[in-house]
């Protein structure tokens, strides 16, 4: 029952109906409410100004919404009409439910009509407050609308089988328990109201109070109002008009307004209604039932979903876990590793250190007995020893120039953790669907005729087969690592050609395409294999002179230009970034575009100008060299600064080897990285600068210049070695 009690209440006051009445649309509302929401219209639009000029009109004219709305876009309300000097605006309050109320009108001026048509303004107009049509009241007002008494008994029925206590029917806000019921007025008053408008004084003395539960047993037993015809209010309803779907009386079907009308009793019509309402009831209480049903299901629903909820995410932090786990015991992995370079290279450094310290103390014992036979005065005694001691010095002193002086390791460690594929898998990492609506797209062509070498870098160029007809929205390109290793992703995109820079030199690459959409991924296609150029690959081991290996037939040349991507912001490029300068009076450093770990490579830069006496620098260095100090200054650059008279080599801000001999305007530096036999050497106009200027160089190389603004140099790659040191390397 408690379900029905929002069809018991008014949508304008929010209260159970009150001598509901009915609207032409079906729908009701309280008599008292519809007096509240009248509105006045212009004289035009009456129902009599229609009837004058000849247009037909029913007794209920509906308005034409598009020249004149009572419906507020504004605020979802009832507005009065605005631009009528006959109807000003009135200002309004808002109902409980949210519905427009606007203030009793002003009385209107005495006139020879009855009382229940004065209450009511001429040319007013009412809307529906629910489906919002609106229509024009004839003379009759309000006392033309037939009124519900089945909403009535309905109302009474379910306020009598609530055990709950009445309420005050007056009260503004929250109703509190009545006290009292008038059964003159109708009404259950609480003691504030009763005292307010039920004041026991005047007319309202002789109104008897009775205690509220007396009050509802009177009501329950008084007799039913019997239904009257709303045209004529002495006849009683006693046919029904099935054209116009309303009952009426004999009066009505005598004057004629019926008359052509089918009628039919109103016995026969209520009970007719009554099956058919009934009829209708057992459709709608079968859609109930599923409804009723299909809530269970779904609260199970809810119940499995969380139940499925807690094991899946067990599921996946176990999984998740186990991840971890393997990660962890790799890391300790690859610790370990670390832990045992860092123990080679403290034994090694540790054995020189003891080994120079035994070194220099004879070297020192030496010096110290020399100083003291210098001392003596006995000639031919001094001459007896002086040979031998001084054949002694030179022998010392030669072993310590033969690489004595020269660390036997790097303080740097050359191992790089190559994090970025699990990284991207992880990254990656997403579920799959155990029901695939669609299938995965179809395993790319690799198109041979576009895929390519140059250099140390390889383009790759797929498609999908003429035929599919499951498009990919993406495809995951994989490269093994040159030796045969395991494969990783070096490309995930939607394009369709791919090229990969930075690869090892003479190196044979497998490659592999596949294609993914958010269904899954297909099968890998063919692997294509990958030659990269070809660097020298003679014995260091000594070998017969007839056996001489020509270095320039095993040589394949690089070529390539610096990189305005890694250097410093500075640097100026031109001539398709082959030559530089820079802005700055400071040394800026930048990089070739290129890297190198393998092979013998050579390349020249010609000095284009050469102002104020600078000392440019030339060498190699790692990708995160410092780019805002000169080369060599760092751990992570291996070079030769030169001026107009001499050279340095350098290395973590070392200087070693001062050679004669430097650059003008015209000159040209070559450098010469030897990878096989792990060398750096350096050139100046087709000469050796000085001696091999690093030993045990490893790793991956990037050719490096510094500079500043009074140096510009320009770039020659895909030379062959000089001469002179192919024959020295053909002869080792």
């Amino acid at each position: 029952m408690e379900e029905m009690e929002e069809e018991l209440k008014c949508p304008v006051c929010g209260s159970f109906y009150r001598e509901p009445i009915i609207l032409p649309c079906s729908h009701n509302i309280c008599q008292a409410c519809a007096r509240n929401i009248l509105v006045q219209t212009p004289e035009s639009e009456s129902p009599q100004s229609r009837r004058a000029s000849g247009s037909g009109v029913s007794d209920y004219d509906y308005l034409d919404l598009d020249k004149m709305s009572l419906y507020s876009e504004a605020d979802s309300g009832y507005g009065s009409y605005g631009g009528f000097a006959s109807a000003p605006t009135t200002p309004c309050q808002k109902s409980p439910n949210g519905v427009r109320v606007f203030p009793p009108a002003m009385p209107p001026p005495a006139t020879h009509l009855s009382p229940a048509l004065a209450s009511v303004p001429r040319n007013s107009c009412i809307t529906c407050p629910q489906c919002h049509r609106s229509l024009i009241l004839d003379d009759r007002g309000l006392r033309g609308f037939p009124k519900n008494r089945v909403l009535e008994g309905v109302i009474d029925r379910y306020q009598q089988s609530k055990a709950a206590a009445l309420k005050c029917q007056l009260c503004e806000k929250a109703p509190k328990e009545a006290t009292v019921m008038c059964e003159q007025c109708d009404v259950f008053y609480c003691d504030p109201c009763r005292l307010r408008c039920h004041p026991p004084r005047g007319p309202l003395a002789k109104h008897r109070l009775v205690p509220p539960a007396q009050g509802r047993v009177s009501r329950r037993l008084s007799p039913r109002k019997v239904s009257t015809c709303t045209d004529h209010e002495l006849e009683n309803h006693s046919m029904y008009c099935v054209q116009c779907k309303m009952p009426v009386c004999y009066q009505c079907l005598e004057e004629g307004k019926h008359s052509s009308h089918e009628v039919k009793a109103l016995g026969a019509m209520w009970k007719l209604h009554k099956s058919q309402l009934s009829q209708a009831l057992n459709g709608l209480s079968d859609r109930a039932k599923e409804a009723k049903e299909f809530l269970v299901q779904l609260r199970n629903m809810v119940q499995q979903i969380q139940e499925n909820s807690v094991e899946f995410e067990a599921c996946l932090v176990a999984q998740c876990d186990a991840l971890i786990d393997a990660l962890n015991r790799r890391k300790a992995q690859l610790l370990a590793r670390v832990n045992k370079e860092h123990e080679h290279k403290l034994k090694v450094v540790r054995d020189q250190i003891s080994h120079c310290t035994v070194k220099l103390r004879q070297t020192t014992g030496l010096m110290e007995y020399c100083l003291e036979v210098i001392k003596e005065n006995d000639p031919s005694g001094f001459l007896q020893i002086s040979d031998a001691l001084i054949r002694r010095v030179h022998l010392t002193e030669d072993q310590w120039g033969k690489g004595t002086l020269t660390p036997r390791m790097t303080t740097d460690f050359d191992l790089s953790l190559d994090n970025s594929p699990l990284l991207q898998s992880i990254h990656q990492l997403d579920f799959v669907q155990m029901k695939t609506s669609s299938p995965v797209p179809a395993t790319p062509i690799l198109q041979l005729e576009e895929c390519c070498t140059h250099n140390n870098s390889a383009t790759l160029s797929w498609k999908q087969p003429p035929l599919s007809t499951v498009p990919a929205e993406g495809y995951i390109l994989e490269l093994d690592d040159g030796n045969g290793g395991q494969f990783r992703e070096v490309y995930v995109g939607k394009e369709t050609m791919c090229t990969v820079d930075g690869l090892h030199f003479n190196s044979t690459y497998n490659a592999r395409i596949k294609a993914f959409n958010k269904t899954g991924v297909s099968q890998y296609s063919k692997t294509l294999v990958l030659q990269t150029s070809e660097g020298c690959n003679f014995e260091t081991q000594p070998a017969p002179y007839s056996q001489l290996v020509d270095i320039k037939k095993l040589l394949a040349v690089a070529w390539f230009a610096f990189d305005p991507g890694s250097a410093h912001s500075d640097i100026i490029f031109s001539n398709d970034n082959l030559t530089v300068t820079c802005s700055s009076y400071d040394d800026r450093v930048v990089l070739g575009k290129t890297g190198f770990s393998k092979g013998v490579h050579y390349w020249e830069l010609t000095v284009d100008r050469y102002d104020n006496h600078p000392d440019p620098a030339f060498g190699v260095a790692r990708n995160n060299v410092m780019k805002d100090v000169m080369l060599g200054k760092d751990d992570k650059a291996w070079a030769m600064y030169v001026d107009n008279n001499r050279s340095w080599f350098m290395h973590n801000n070392s200087h070693t080897n001062r050679t004669e001999g430097g650059i003008t305007k015209g000159a040209t530096i070559g450098v010469l990285l030897d990878l096989n036999r792990k060398t750096l050497t350096f050139f100046i106009n087709d000469e050796q600068q000085g001696p091999i200027a690093f030993e045990n160089v490893e790793g991956l190389f990037f050719p490096a210049v510094s500079l500043n603004r009074n140096v510009q140099v320009t770039l020659h790659t895909g030379l062959p070695v000089p001469d002179c040191y192919s024959s020295r390397a053909s002869i080792a």
